[in-house]
C-alpha cells in the first residue's frame, strides 16, 4: 500500500499527510498504568520497511505514483489499495492468495518481539496490532507470539482463491487513531491506561490517542519528537525497560 520514509531519515521525503487531516485533540493524561498496548506491524512486531513492499519487490511493481495522490488526500485507502493489488499479476492474471500468503511468510518477526508480548501477557496486559499492512502477516504474528487482538487491511479473493483487485479496509493509514479508539472501546479500556508503539510519522495519531507513546526505531524525526519515550535499534525486547514503571 505505502512505501515508508527511509529508515532513519532526518525528514521524511514525502508530502506531509497530517496537513490534510483534522488534528488529533483527545486530551489523554499521562500514563500511570497500562492495561493495553498497541504495536504497528510492519517495522515493529515484523521486520520489514512494508508488508506491502515487500511483495511488490517480488512482483518488480512499485506503486510510487499513487503515494503522493493519497497523502494529499486526493485518493482514498481503497483505492489506493486497488491500485496496489492491480499490479500484482503473473502471466497477465491476478496473482493468488496462496502466493501472497507464502511471500508474506518469508518475513521474519522483529527480534525480541516474541520476548516483549510475553513480559506484558505475563502482566495481564492485553495487546493489539493496529496496521494498514496486510492481515495475512498480522494474523500469524499474533499467532506465533500470541497478540490478542488484530485490525489490519486484507485482499479480496474469488472461490478460486484468485484476487479480484480489490481490498479490505479496516485501517486507514492517515487515521489510526480512529481503529485504536474503536478496540479501547470494544476491550473497555480507557484511552490513559492505553500505550502506542510504532515508528513512522504514521503512528503519531495513535501516540496522540493513548497515554503513552513508544517510538521504536523511529523512521524520522517527527515521530521521535512527538514520542514520549524513543528506543533505538532493532530489538524490541528494548521496550519492556520503557513499560516496567507502568505495569
Amino acid at each position: 500500500m505505502f512505501y515508508e520514509p527511509t529508515p532513519m531519515a532526518s525528514t521524511c521525503r514525502f508530502y506531509c499527510y497530517r496537513k490534510n487531516r483534522d488534528a488529533v485533540n483527545y486530551n489523554i493524561g499521562k500514563a500511570k498504568k497500562i492495561a493495553l498496548v498497541f504495536f504497528d506491524m510492519d517495522g515493529v512486531l515484523a521486520d520489514t520497511i512494508s508488508s506491502w513492499k515487500h511483495i511488490h519487490d517480488y512482483f518488480g511493481t512499485s506503486n510510487e505514483r499513487s503515494v503522493d495522490e493519497y497523502l494529499k488526500g486526493n485518493i482514498g485507502d481503497l483505492e489506493f489499495i486497488k491500485r496496489d493489488v492491480s499490479l500484482w499479476k503473473e502471466n497477465g492474471r491476478f496473482t493468488s492468495k496462496d502466493i501472497i500468503r507464502d511471500i508474506l511468510y518469508d518475513i521474519p518477526l522483529m527480534k525480541g518481539a516474541g520476548e516483549c508480548i510475553s513480559f506484558l501477557r505475563k502482566h495481564n496486559i492485553k495487546t493489539a496490532i493496529v496496521s494498514a499492512g496486510l492481515d495475512i502477516l498480522a494474523e500469524k504474528v499474533a499467532r506465533e507470539i500470541g497478540i490478542d487482538y488484530v485490525s489490519a487491511n486484507g485482499v479480496k479473493n474469488d472461490e478460486k482463491g484468485r484476487l479480484t483487485g480489490e481490498g479490505i479496509l479496516k485501517v486507514q493509514l492517515m487515521y489510526k487513531d480512529k481503529s485504536v479508539m474503536d478496540i479501547a472501546k470494544e476491550l473497555d479500556v480507557p484511552l490513559e491506561k492505553c500505550a502506542a508503539v510504532g515508528n513512522s510519522c504514521f503512528d503519531i495519531p495513535m501516540f496522540e490517542t493513548c497515554s503513552l507513546g513508544i517510538a521504536f526505531n523511529p523512521d524520522d524525526d517527527c515521530v521521535r519528537k512527538l514520542a514520549d519515550i524513543v528506543v533505538e535499534g532493532k530489538d524490541l525486547s528494548r521496550i519492556i525497560s520503557a513499560l516496567e514503571p507502568f505495569v
